[in-house]
């Protein structure tokens, strides 16, 4: 029940992935300013079509001239029925559609579209090996492994040419990103995080990896590391967003996507971002997971209004900016004002209803953005 001139608090909705709760908030990003400058000039975007051999792609891949986007749980999600069905087509000679890589500025393809396809069949031909099941039309095969194959079928798995669409590097990032959005014809899309992992390279990966992979990370999240939807990097890379590049950044270009693809590529670059930078923003973020789980405990980054009961999914507005404001605090004066800082931050999340619209819906809007960091900022000092 809702006492008497207590403002309606938003419904909470809890993203759902697969039939499972994710743990997390659905974030309602749709705003104008959100997006990303468009159209694009067509003489941006410059794609060439090339036939790659299954054998050629594959020792790519060994070498590490093709990435597979490590890491990325939700390649797995194909059943053996399905892989072995992908491979009765190369057998049958049926043309598979087309693939798309992004070349980098250092020679390495990155996948667009394809990557379960590609991991099925680097898996099945390289390792590690499965057998055939269930296919439709070739019973013979059911059973065997690649290497148990006859040699004209192994030879025939390995010859086989596959069309693929090459995004040159000079296309500007932005643009690219767009490409990868419009590309992916996964039976589930790409969300904007697996989008940036299969794009970006192993240093902001590992980076991200690392951030999520801390105790604080953990404990003030209620274990969303390694989230199936990669929302814990997500997390992380927000917080490295406006950690070094700062909200005046984020106010003078507001598209989220955009501003989170920069701080990917700054993570990525030793020469901008270096290696001691890296460890004074990951001791930041640990302090301020801590700090957040000290406050609020396990209602850290999750609505909580002053008559809520139970608890609710963890919000990535609230994520971004009290893990923000809490980086900057101390442990032992957090304690003694903790009972304020909570109070206050109940009381907002209760009768402010801008503050609400901020953390619920067109979140990447700059007006936003700037009144929820303010306020976080704000309600962290009370008591002072």
């Amino acid at each position: 029940m809702v006492p008497e001139n207590t403002h309606v608090v938003p419904d909470v909705v809890e993203d759902v992935f697969e039939g499972q709760a994710t743990g997390v908030e659905v974030e309602q990003t749709s705003t104008d300013e959100a997006k990303i400058e468009r159209p694009w000039n067509p003489e941006h975007i410059r794609v060439t079509t090339s036939a790659f051999s299954v054998r050629n792609i594959l020792d790519q891949i060994d070498e590490g001239a093709l990435e597979l986007a490590p890491d990325f749980q939700r390649g797995k999600v194909w059943r053996a029925e399905q892989k072995s069905l992908l491979v009765e087509s190369l057998l049958l000679q049926i043309p598979l559609p087309a693939f798309y890589f992004a070349e980098d500025a250092d020679g390495v393809f990155h996948v667009v579209d394809g990557l379960q396809r590609l991991s099925t069949l680097h898996a099945f031909v390289r390792g590690p090996k499965f057998a055939l099941r269930g296919l439709e039309y070739l019973h013979d095969a059911n059973g065997r492994q690649f290497d148990e194959l006859d040699m004209q079928w192994q030879r025939r798995v390995n010859n086989t040419q596959l069309v693929v669409n090459v995004i040159d590097p000079t296309t500007p990032t932005d643009v690219m990103y767009d490409i990868f959005k419009r590309i992916n014809t996964g039976g589930t899309p790409l969300n904007a995080q697996e989008i940036r992992h299969c794009m970006s390279k192993p240093r902001s990966r590992a980076i991200l990896k690392q951030m999520t992979h801390t105790s604080e990370f953990s404990r003030a999240t209620n274990g969303l590391t390694d989230h199936i939807r990669m929302n814990d990097r997500e997390m992380a890379l927000r917080f490295a967003a406006f950690y070094i590049l700062g909200l005046d950044e984020y106010m003078g270009n507001p598209a989220m996507e955009s501003f989170l693809m920069r701080a990917t590529q700054l993570l990525d670059d030793p020469a901008e971002f270096s290696d001691d930078k890296v460890e004074q923003l990951k001791s930041a973020f640990v302090n301020a997971m801590s700090n957040t789980y000290l406050v609020f405990g396990e209602h850290a980054f999750r609505k909580w209004a002053t008559h809520a009961t139970g608890r609710s999914p963890i919000n990535r507005a609230l994520f971004e900016t009290w893990s923000i404001a809490m980086a900057k605090h101390d442990a032992d004066d957090l304690v003694e004002r903790r009972k304020d800082i909570v109070s206050a931050a109940r009381e907002r999340m209760t009768s402010d209803i801008q503050y609400l619209d901020s953390i619920t819906s067109s979140t990447a809007d700059r007006r936003r953005v700037s009144y929820r960091f303010n306020a976080a900022d704000k309600d962290a000092k009370a008591g002072l």
